[in-house]
């Protein structure tokens, strides 16, 4: 078995086990879903009463936005795991099992999929009872779907790089807020960014949850000519721009986490 083999069959191993870990802790699960609803409830009944989106329903556009800002915080699970495990030892463990090097991180971001797909499904049914409708085809919306779980996953290996480097869990919740508030809220998930100011549109345009979120708008037909959207590239090829992204996440943090990995076992 050579060491793509092993870590792959070594991953589905930590995977399985993650997922027992959801199973034996059901809080997780639980605030997990609701975290969620409620800000679909929270958005589409706050928001949604004090913004008018021409030709479109505030609701439908504000979906799309909910969407990525829960895959977004879905992806920072896998850090926290990571953290957890390096805190209370589990780590050490692994070290002494004749078990691949990347299998931890296989298994800890595959495993995060379960948890995005949930999340997401919880989401698109609270979308539909508060007026959420896809406008487009079912391979449309699939492939829409697709991408968003596609970006949670290479966002997660992100996330793994900040668990492994921080290592405490504590510390880690207050960084991960730091980061994915922004992030989510300096974007077009919740207000059309043409409208922003000039520095925070440009930042808006380039900020990869932007891109992401209009994929998803298009893709599920929640867009109207009305609504002026912004001329920047990511904006216009927003499909493309999200996969471009997720590919130099992947490039990027798949090497340096797993460096960092082998940097976290060996003190």
């Amino acid at each position: 078995m050579n060491a793509v083999q092993m870590a792959v069959v070594d991953g589905v191993t930590i995977a399985k086990r993650n997922v027992i870990k959801i199973k034996r802790v059901p809080d997780l699960l639980v605030f997990t879903i609701m975290s969620p609803i409620m800000f679909v409830l929270l958005f589409a009944y706050v928001f949604g009463s004090v913004i008018d989106m021409p030709g479109i329903s505030y609701r439908e556009f504000l979906i799309a936005g909910i969407f990525t800002q829960t895959v977004i915080f879905g992806g920072t699970w896998t850090g926290l795991g990571l953290a957890e495990d390096l805190q209370k030892g589990i780590i050490d463990r692994f070290r002494s099992l004749p078990m691949s090097p990347a299998a931890v991180l296989v298994g800890r971001t595959a495993s995060d999929i379960i948890i995005n797909v949930i999340s997401l499904v919880a989401m698109a049914l609270t979308g539909l009872l508060v007026g959420w409708r896809i406008r487009t085809s079912f391979w449309e919306a699939a492939a829409g779907f697709a991408l968003l779980v596609l970006f949670a996953y290479a966002f997660s290996w992100v996330m793994a790089v900040v668990g492994l480097w921080i290592r405490t869990p504590e510390i880690y919740n207050n960084a991960v807020f730091m980061v994915t508030f922004p992030l989510t809220f300096i974007a077009n998930t919740f207000a059309n960014s043409a409208e922003f100011p000039t520095v925070l549109r440009h930042i808006a345009d380039w900020n990869p949850v932007s891109a992401l979120t209009q994929a998803v708008r298009e893709l599920f037909g929640n867009t109207s000519p009305d609504v002026p959207i912004s001329d920047a590239w990511p904006i216009q090829n927003a499909e493309l721009a999200s996969l471009l992204w997720m590919a130099v996440m992947l490039i990027v943090f798949v090497p340096l986490a797993i460096w960092r990995y082998q940097k976290a076992v060996s003190r």
